[in-house]
């Protein structure tokens, strides 16, 4: 899956997500926000600018959110993503609000929905996690001018091939058949048993 494709799952089979700003202190504040548009670069939202929310998005231009989807936990996909935002025109907030006609019930007069203002999230990164696959499907994901940065297990030069890294691994997604072995990082949990059952320390925890 591309980027665009993820932002589309997360506002039309999402939609409600728990997303994180801070306060004055630095201290963490989550609230329930829907993502009401998308495309290829950038998220949408809006909020009220009588809220808290709202100065603290003016202060911090800063969120992280997570989504999930699914019945039970073997079927669920999380979606995880933080960026650097900004506010919006009101060319954007009219098209959110033709997007979601719900939000005509909650604001129903043309003065109610003056204090509304649309937000993008338009530089960032994220991480689609699927457990409903077998093995599981992590995909990391960057947009706007963010580089991505990818924290994972790897294994060096010094693999002597004893295949240990696999026997302890839950989603048996190293590939022993080479030296030195290779974790498909597309289905690795990063639970770290590789690295502890690794003889010659030859597994690594690396950001690239």
């Amino acid at each position: 899956m591309n980027t665009a494709q993820i932002f589309k799952f997360l506002q039309e089979q999402i939609h409600t997500v728990v997303m994180a700003t801070t306060d004055d202190a630095g201290n963490p504040v989550t609230c329930a926000i829907d993502i009401m548009d998308s495309d290829d670069k950038a998220l949408y939202f809006l909020t009220a600018k009588g809220k808290n929310f709202y100065k603290r998005l003016k202060n911090r231009s800063y969120v992280l959110l997570t989504g999930i989807k699914g019945q039970s936990t073997m079927q669920r996909i999380a979606v995880s993503v933080q960026g650097k935002i900004r506010e919006c025109d009101h060319n954007i907030l009219l098209r959110l609000l033709e997007k979601n006609p719900y939000m005509f019930e909650i604001y129903p007069t043309e003065q109610s929905r003056e204090g509304l203002s649309a937000f993008m999230i338009y530089s960032g990164n994220g991480e689609w996690f699927d457990l409903s696959k077998k093995p599981i499907e992590r995909i990391d994901f960057t947009f706007g001018i963010t580089r991505q940065l990818r924290d994972g297990y790897f294994i060096s030069e010094k693999c002597n091939g004893c295949g240990n890294c696999l026997t302890v691994c839950p989603q048996n997604c190293i590939d022993t058949s080479c030296r030195p072995a290779v974790i498909k990082q597309k289905h690795c949990l990063h639970c770290g048993n590789c690295k502890t059952a690794c003889p010659v320390q030859a597994v690594e925890m690396r950001t690239i």
